[in-house]
C-alpha cells in the first residue's frame, strides 16, 4: 500500500464535482468515479443521466457501486490533506465581514483568493491548489474572488453567462442563442467586454476633462472672489476716508458754528454788563444825592438849609439812557453759510472719490470701432471707424437687416456678453448727440422709441443745453459744466449702465437694475447735421490711464 501510495498522486483521487478528495467513492458503468453525493445531485438536477466527464449518455440511472479501493487511498489523501490545510490555515487568515469566504472550507472559512467561473466555487489558498496544478483544472477561468456565482449563470437554461446580445444589450447563455436570442447580434463576453472597456476609458477620459474644467472654473471663480473681496476692501477703504473726512469736516462746521454763535453771545453780554456797571454806578450816586436831599428837607435850621441847597440843587452828572438798547445779535445766515461751506468740503471728498472711481473703472477700457453695415444711410464713418457725423444727405446703400433705416445711428462692431467694458467718446463741439448701449435684436427699421423696454439705455444732448436720459418717461437733468468726453461704463452681470463726464470725473447717469439676456452693442449717434450747426463728429478717443 505504501508502495502505491508513492506512484499515486492526490489530484487521481479528486472528485471532477466537488475537486475534493473523493468522499463515499462510486463508479458508474464508464468507469468514472465521483462522490456519492456530488453524482447523485448532478443526476437530480439534470434531466438526462450522463457523465459529467465523458457525457456518456446513460438511458436509466445506473446503479452506483462503491469503489473499495479508492475509498480507502482517498481516505489516506483525505486525511493528509485534512493536516495539510489545519498547518496551512494557522498561516491564512480568516474571511472577515465584507471578504469573500472559501465555499469548499468546513469549520473557520478562510479568505478567497480566487472564484472560478467554471466550477462557482470561490476558493482559498489550500483548495485553489488543484486550479494551479491539474491539468484539466488549469483551463477553468478564474478571477478574483466574487459572491454570488450563482448570479453568473442563466436563471432559465442554468448554462454560464459566456456571451453577450448587443441587440437585447444583455448577457446570455449558449442555449440563450438557439432559442430566445437566436439571429441576434451575439458576441463573447470578452469581447464586448474590451468595447465597453474601451469606452469606459474614454468616458473617464471626458470625465477627467470635465472635472479637469471644473476645477479650473472653480479656481476661476475663487481668483473672481479674491478680487471681489479686494474690490469691496478697496471701497470700504474709500468710503471710511471719505465719510470720516466729512464727519470730521462736520464736527469743525459745527464746532466754529457753535463758537461764531457764543462769541456773538459773549460781547453782547459784554456789552451788557458795561451798560448794567455804568447805571448802577449812577443809581449808587442818585440814592447818595436822594439820602442829602431828604435829611436837608427835614432840618429846621435855616440858614444850613440855604446854604446847602445850592450845592444839593446841582443835579450829579448822568447820562441819557433813552436810546441805549442791548440788540440781541443776529444769527441769520450763520448756518447757511457753514452748511454751504461743508457742501464745497463735500463737493471735493466726492470729486476725490470720482476721480478714483473712474481710474478704476478705465481699467475695463476696450477698443471700439464702428460697424459700416449697420450705419443710417445719412452717416459718414472716416475710415479708421473711430468717426462718425451726419451729413443731411442719404446714401444708396443696400438696405441689409443690420442698418438703421430711420435713426441716425450706427453700432460698434464689437458686442459683449458679459464682464465690464468702458470706452470714451468725445462730443466736444456738437449740439446734439446720443450715446449708450443696446441689445442685439433691436428694431432697426422704421420708428423705435429708444428706451429701456425697448433695448436702449441711452442719454443725449438736445439743443446743446438740455440733456436727456432716454427712459420713459424721459429724465431731463442739468450739468455745473457741460461735458467735453464722454466715458460709458457697462457692468453686465450687475446690471450697471453709467455715463461720466471725464474731464470733471463726475457722474452724469446711471441706469441700475437692468436685466441683460443677449449680447449689447455700443451705439452712437451724432443726430442731423441741421444746415452744418451740428457738424462736428462723435470721436472714439483712447483712453488715458491716467494714475
Amino acid at each position: 500500500m505504501s508502495a502505491s501510495s508513492c506512484l499515486l498522486t492526490e489530484d487521481q483521487f479528486l472528485c471532477s464535482i466537488c475537486l475534493d478528495v473523493f468522499t463515499d467513492p462510486v463508479t458508474i458503468p464508464c468507469g468514472h468515479n465521483f462522490c456519492k453525493t456530488c453524482i447523485t445531485q448532478h443526476w437530480n438536477s439534470n434531466v438526462q443521466c450522463q457523465c459529467p466527464k465523458c457525457n456518456k449518455l446513460f438511458y436509466t440511472r445506473p446503479e452506483l457501486l462503491v469503489n473499495t479501493f479508492i475509498s480507502e487511498v482517498a481516505a489516506q489523501f483525505r486525511q493528509s490533506a485534512q493536516q495539510k490545510t489545519s498547518s496551512s490555515s494557522s498561516e491564512q487568515q480568516a474571511a472577515k465581514p465584507g471578504e469573500v469566504p472559501c465555499d469548499v472550507c468546513t469549520g473557520t472559512k478562510l479568505k478567497a483568493l480566487k472564484s472560478c467561473l467554471v466550477c462557482l466555487v470561490s476558493y482559498c489558498e489550500t483548495h485553489l491548489e488543484p486550479h494551479l496544478t491539474t491539468s484539466g483544472l488549469k483551463r477553468h477561468q478564474l478571477i478574483d474572488p466574487v459572491e454570488n456565482l450563482e448570479g453568473r449563470m442563466c436563471t432559465e437554461h442554468d448554462k454560464l453567462l459566456e456571451l453577450f446580445c448587443k441587440t437585447d444589450q444583455m448577457c446570455v447563455c449558449m442555449l440563450c442563442t438557439v432559442l430566445d436570442h437566436k439571429n441576434h447580434d451575439v458576441v463573447p463576453l470578452k469581447e464586448e467586454y474590451e468595447g465597453k472597456k474601451a469606452e469606459l476609458g474614454k468616458t473617464e477620459d471626458e470625465t477627467q476633462q470635465m472635472i479637469q474644467k471644473r476645477q479650473l472654473k472653480i479656481q476661476e471663480i475663487k481668483h473672481s472672489v479674491e478680487l471681489s473681496e479686494e474690490d469691496a476692501d478697496r471701497e470700504i477703504a474709500d468710503g471710511v476716508q471719505v465719510f470720516t473726512a466729512l464727519k470730521e469736516s462736520v464736527e469743525s462746521k459745527l464746532n466754529e458754528l457753535i463758537d461764531t454763535i457764543k462769541e456773538k453771545q459773549r460781547k453782547t453780554e459784554k456789552q451788557a454788563e458795561g451798560f448794567i456797571k455804568e447805571l448802577e454806578q449812577e443809581i449808587s450816586e442818585l440814592k447818595k444825592r436822594s439820602t442829602e436831599v431828604e435829611q436837608l428837607s427835614r432840618s429846621e435850621d435855616h440858614l444850613h438849609l440855604l446854604q446847602s441847597f445850592r450845592t444839593l440843587n446841582t443835579a450829579p452828572p448822568t447820562k441819557n439812557w433813552t436810546g441805549v438798547r442791548v440788540s440781541p445779535p443776529s444769527h441769520e445766515g450763520t448756518v447757511r453759510r457753514a452748511l454751504n461751506q461743508l457742501e464745497e468740503t463735500l463737493s471735493e471728498q466726492m470729486k476725490k472719490l470720482f476721480e478714483g472711481e473712474l481710474k478704476r473703472i478705465q481699467q475695463s477700457a476696450v477698443d471700439v470701432t464702428l460697424d459700416p453695415h449697420t450705419a443710417h444711410p445719412n452717416l459718414i464713418l472716416s475710415d479708421d471707424g473711430k468717426q462718425v457725423h451726419d451729413s443731411d444727405v442719404e446714401k444708396n446703400l443696400p438696405n441689409n437687416p443690420e442698418r438703421f433705416d430711420t435713426h441716425a445711428m450706427v453700432l460698434a462692431n464689437q458686442s459683449f456678453s458679459s464682464g465690464r467694458f468702458y470706452y470714451e467718446v468725445q462730443v466736444k463741439e456738437t449740439t446734439d448727440w446720443c450715446l449708450g448701449v443696446v441689445r442685439e435684436s433691436i428694431n432697426r427699421k422704421g420708428e423705435n422709441t429708444p428706451t429701456p423696454q425697448n433695448g436702449y439705455w441711452t442719454i443725449g444732448l438736445i439743443n446743446e443745453i438740455v440733456y436727456i436720459a432716454l427712459t420713459d418717461p424721459p429724465v431731463f437733468f442739468s450739468l455745473k459744466s457741460q461735458p467735453q468726453k464722454v466715458g460709458v461704463f457697462v457692468d453686465y452681470e450687475e446690471g450697471l449702465v453709467s455715463f461720466y463726464d471725464v474731464d470733471a470725473a463726475a457722474l452724469i447717469y446711471s441706469f441700475t437694475g437692468c436685466c441683460f439676456t443677449e449680447k449689447l452693442y455700443p451705439v452712437f449717434s451724432p443726430c442731423i447735421n441741421d444746415d452744418d450747426k451740428n457738424s462736428a463728429p462723435l470721436i472714439i478717443s483712447p483712453v488715458n490711464h491716467t494714475e
